[in-house]
């Protein structure tokens, strides 16, 4: 597993997907209210929300939790008023870590992420110390079985897509530009291909290799980053083999 990181792939394989349902959807809730407080109602001139309501469509959220959480972010956010906050970290191995949290309480939330990574052997590092090693990207991921690679290649690359290649033994990755992304998806749907995941995410220029004793460390980091409620997205730049990840999934 290469290219970029596979944390999304890697919570499917260990199956927590369906587990954690009910907060990815509370996660992508408030990934569209606030892009619709701030960038307005409008898919069509908000990037923000256009990416975020084309990951909540991808993760088969009903249409009725996106428009009311449009709605409730167009008519400005209820109770708490949430700000976007990103952490940089480096994690055990060297390995680079970005977290994005949607707070409303900033001091509280770097206080609880600092602490997380020390318990972990890592720590909190200077904005600007690791983003620079990552690049926005559109990422999809589609099962193989749903699909012929010729058939998604061509589609893909029709509506605009950088790159269509191999995530993993039973899926396709396609890469998209940010802008690209909701073009892509929309030409997925019309096609009828289900996807398995959707979205902008951070995808690194380099990766770092982990031997299974790392791995094990940093994929109990990334779990219990990912657990915390103001926590909506992380991005690292680890490499864990498709063996050695099958034999950890394996055991759970």
């Amino acid at each position: 597993m290469s290219g970029h990181s596979k944390w999304s792939t890697i919570k499917r394989k260990k199956g927590k997907a369906d587990a954690a349902r009910g907060k990815v959807f509370t996660k992508l809730i408030r990934e569209i209210t606030v892009a619709a407080r701030t960038g307005g109602a409008d898919p069509e001139t908000n990037a923000a929300l256009r990416n975020a309501v084309a990951a909540a469509k991808a993760a088969n959220m009903p249409a009725s939790n996106i428009d009311r959480a449009i709605k409730k972010g167009a008519g400005g956010l209820e109770g708490a008023n949430l700000e976007e906050v990103m952490y940089e970290a480096y994690a055990p191995g060297g390995v680079a870590v970005m977290v994005q949290t949607l707070t409303d309480n900033r001091n509280r939330t770097t206080s609880e992420i600092r602490h997380i990574f020390t318990k972990h052997g890592g720590n909190l590092a200077e904005l600007g110390a690791v983003a620079w090693m990552f690049e926005q990207k559109g990422v999809i991921a589609v099962d193989k079985s749903a699909c012929s690679e010729d058939e998604l290649f061509n589609a893909a690359l029709e509506a605009g897509a950088e790159d269509v290649g191999g995530l993993t033994e039973d899926a396709f990755e396609i890469v998209t530009t940010p802008s690209d992304f909701q073009k892509v998806s929309e030409a997925l749907a019309d096609l009828k291909i289900p996807v398995m995941s959707a979205e902008v995410t951070q995808v690194p220029q380099n990766t770092v290799p982990l031997d299974e004793k790392q791995a094990r460390t940093i994929l109990k980091l990334m779990e219990a980053i990912e657990d915390h409620d103001d926590v909506q997205k992380v991005y690292a730049n680890f490499d864990i083999t498709e063996e050695l990840l099958q034999r950890i999934a394996g055991e759970d």
